[in-house]
């Protein structure tokens, strides 16, 4: 499996593994293929009563009503392996009905539905947007006179949760019993689902039959989620067909895998299904939480990426698997029409980036992770020593730059000492916090409104030198970079190499009591205010590519060292390129073994992606913000910061499946290079949004708020950590598992 899943748990993951293997046995596409006309007409396919006594269709609902009493994200699971298995027939809107019925705890017809659910009853929610159905009261209950709109579902179901306005022009929602009603049947998009539209006039409805309470953003929030579920696992369904198309399908004598351009819209392809499966997650992750704009922030997200675009990543799959994609005999067109299908279920796009858009102006998506009162001695220690913290002061500005993060004095040095600055770290410099410690480490440093130091370029070198460095080096190093002060630099690119990094050429020759290095590096951050760099270089030029590197500590005042700053574009000079001209390195400054300094390397990257990724919390929509504010027209800003937020909140939301993994004692994911090409896309996205809106401001270097000067500077951010097409090299061949040339 080379896909992304909304299954974080080993549970989860035995559920979407049952879900499969049933698919495999009782519903395998071909046989689908047979039953398409009776599909359409509403007839449910003849395996309903073995899901159904499977419990696939009611994972989610109460045991005192026949359910399995699991969570919405164990239906989400159910869901996800039904899409990309095409699972055909009511399974996506009966798990939606069911779910409604759910949020109403003590309301008779509610419970009544849940239990004819439960027992096999097919049931369909009627979209609200679409419906245009009235109600009047008589003595009895209501009569109802409309439409309901093309609906997916609608032949199949037996029982229609349908919504109406009543003679005030309040929403209300009744069941209907659909042996009661005539639908229509129409020819739908999707081959393996009935599409209908139900027509009433002066139809009689019980009073009894009422969804009292039930809330019409909750019924929209609850859809959205459960449908990009099944998008999501359309999306898998594509990046597993072409992963194996890519290793099988040979062409000019060898596997068309091995092409760098398939490669990358492979490595994308999966890109786009990890966020999509992300969106879904927290849609259907945050209704379980009480605030209802988390449930429409998410569910606007959820549409704009993981329902809205998955029709046009299943043509992109189409163009990687050549023309085979587009015959009928392959599988591939049943998939598109039901991703086109759900699509047009929840669209137009519009709606959602606008929705999102104005919602941003007041809420933000909430992506606390629940630790509950695990580790309360441990959480106390590190509440005493921020509230001593409260009670000094810093005095300025370190080594590392002049931000609160830098800052140097009394401060600092309570949070060293105590190992609050990197509390990941072994002690005495951390406190070997686990990843749940380090998020309490967090949340109290939230609770308090305290800046967290940082250690800056440092963050990502000095695990090596704990990992490989003497004792002597760790204890000259690590305290005084803790403290502040103590400025790194990272000595890896060379003009040669680019981003090749195992094309180095530096060379590192033996001599007595350590190395004579020479060599150029470019590109270093903070080179010309660095105290110590890391330097990779060449110690056995003979050694394959990705062997005989050194991993160096450099004192960056030795003789021969000259560091010469670059002018970005931006007018900033924060780069530099290096020269070293015979400069001495004792050979306890030498990490390691002679040539194991790659693997320290990697780690450290490794270290830099994960930080370069969070840059995806930095708000990149201040002008568009303030456009909003001052536009006589704001609706494409909205739609533009929509958009982005969209993006954003799936970053989030992967970062926040990687942490619950982790706590849940799984080894690290994909995650960290997903995110990096992930963030990039979210930037140059997010820059031309800005660019193309803001207009004249881009005319003035210094515009308040600033357009131009973040714009140049994107650079930095988008090749920092290895560019786009580097990452996209590692997820194609590390992940997905392709072949290499």
């Amino acid at each position: 499996m080379s896909h992304v899943s909304i299954a974080l748990t080993p549970e989860q993951q035995q559920l979407e593994t049952a879900v499969a293997r049933f698919a495999a046995r009782h519903a395998p596409v071909d046989a689908t293929r047979e039953q398409l006309e009776a599909l359409a007409a509403g007839t449910l396919p003849p395996w309903w009563a073995d899901l159904v006594d499977n419990g696939f269709h009611a994972v989610h609902l109460p045991e005192s009503v026949g359910g399995q009493d699991g969570g919405l994200a164990d239906m989400a699971c159910v869901l996800e392996a039904a899409g990309a298995a095409l699972l055909s027939g009511p399974l996506l809107t009966t798990a939606v009905a069911g779910a409604v019925a759910a949020s109403l705890p003590g309301c008779p017809a509610a419970d009544t539905l849940l239990k004819e659910i439960a027992a096999g009853t097919p049931a369909v929610v009627v979209a609200a947007e679409h419906a245009q159905l009235r109600g009047c009261r008589d003595e009895h209950g209501w009569r109802l006179t409309g439409t309901s709109g093309l609906t997916p579902g609608l032949c199949s179901a037996q029982r229609l949760v349908v919504p109406f306005a009543d003679e005030t022009g309040a929403r209300l929602w009744v069941v209907l019993d659909a042996a009661t009603v005539e639908v229509e049947s129409r020819r739908g998009t999707d081959l393996t689902t009935d599409l209908g539209i139900l027509r009433l006039h002066d139809h009689a409805v019980p009073g009894a039959a009422t969804l009292t309470g039930l809330d019409a953003d909750r019924v929209s929030a609850t859809t959205v989620a459960f449908t990009a579920a099944t998008a999501a696992g359309i999306t898998q369904w594509c990046v597993d067909a072409v992963t194996e198309h890519l290793c099988t399908r040979e062409q000019f004598g060898k596997p068309i895998g091995t092409f760098q351009a398939l490669q990358h819209k492979a490595a994308m392809l999966l890109v786009n299904s990890a966020l999509a499966t992300a969106a879904a997650w927290d849609a259907v992750r945050a209704l379980s939480a009480p605030d209802p704009d988390q449930h429409r922030l998410t569910a606007c997200s959820a549409a704009v990426m993981a329902v809205m675009p998955v029709p046009g990543l299943v043509l992109e799959a189409l163009t990687m698997l050549g023309a085979i994609g587009f015959t009928w005999e392959h599988d591939l067109h049943l998939y598109w029409r039901r991703a086109t299908s759900l699509a047009a279920s929840v669209g137009p796009v519009a709606r959602w980036t606008r929705a999102l858009g104005e919602l941003s102006s007041s809420a933000t998506r909430d992506v606390t992770v629940d630790l509950g009162v695990s580790d309360a001695d441990f959480r106390a220690r590190v509440a005493d020593v921020l509230d001593q913290a409260l009670t000094v002061s810093d005095k300025g500005f370190g080594r590392q730059g002049d931000y609160p993060e830098f800052s140097v004095g009394a401060r600092r040095e309570l949070l060293a000492d105590a190992g609050l600055i990197a509390p990941h770290w072994p002690a005495p410099w951390g406190c070997d916090a686990t990843v749940r410690q380090q998020l309490i480490v967090d949340e109290e440093f939230g609770k308090r409104d305290l800046v967290r130091p940082s250690v800056g370029i440092a963050e990502w070198i000095l695990p090596s030198l704990i990992a490989a460095g003497s004792a002597e080096l760790q204890q000259r190093f690590i305290p005084a970079t803790l403290r502040g002060d103590l400025a790194w630099c990272q000595l890896f690119s060379e003009p040669g190499a680019g981003s090749d990094l195992a094309a180095l050429s530096t060379r590192a020759v033996r001599i007595e009591g350590g190395w004579r290095i020479n060599g150029h590096k470019i590109w270093t951050s903070l080179a010309h205010r660095a105290d110590f760099g890391a330097l990779l270089a060449r110690t056995d030029p003979d050694a394959p590519k990705h062997r005989g590197i050194g991993y160096f500590i450099l004192d960056m005042r030795s003789p021969g060292v000259e560091s010469r700053q670059i002018t970005q574009s931006s007018g900033r000079a924060e780069f530099n390129e290096v020269f070293l001209t015979d400069v001495f390195v004792p050979d306890d400054a030498l990490l390691g073994e002679p040539g194991a300094g790659w693997q320290l390397a990697i780690n450290t990257m490794a270290h830099e992606r994960v930080a370069i990724s969070g840059y995806v919390n930095i708000d990149r929509m201040g002008a568009l913000r303030e456009l909003v504010r001052t536009s006589p027209d704001p609706d494409p800003v909205l739609h533009a910061i929509g958009e982005i937020d969209a993006y954003t909140n799936a970053l989030k939301a992967l970062g926040v499946r990687e942490t619950l993994r982790l706590l849940d004692g799984q080894a690290p994911g994909p995650a960290s290079s997903i995110a990096k090409v992930a963030t990039n896309v979210m930037l140059r996205r997010a820059a031309e949004l800005t660019l193309g809106l803001t207009g004249p401001l881009a005319l003035e270097s210094d515009s308040r708020p600033p357009v131009v000067a973040p714009y140049l500077d994107l650079p930095a951010e988008l090749i920092g950590g290895g560019t786009t097409e580097i990452q996209l090299n590692i997820i194609a061949q590390m992940i997905l598992g392709l072949p290499r040339k």
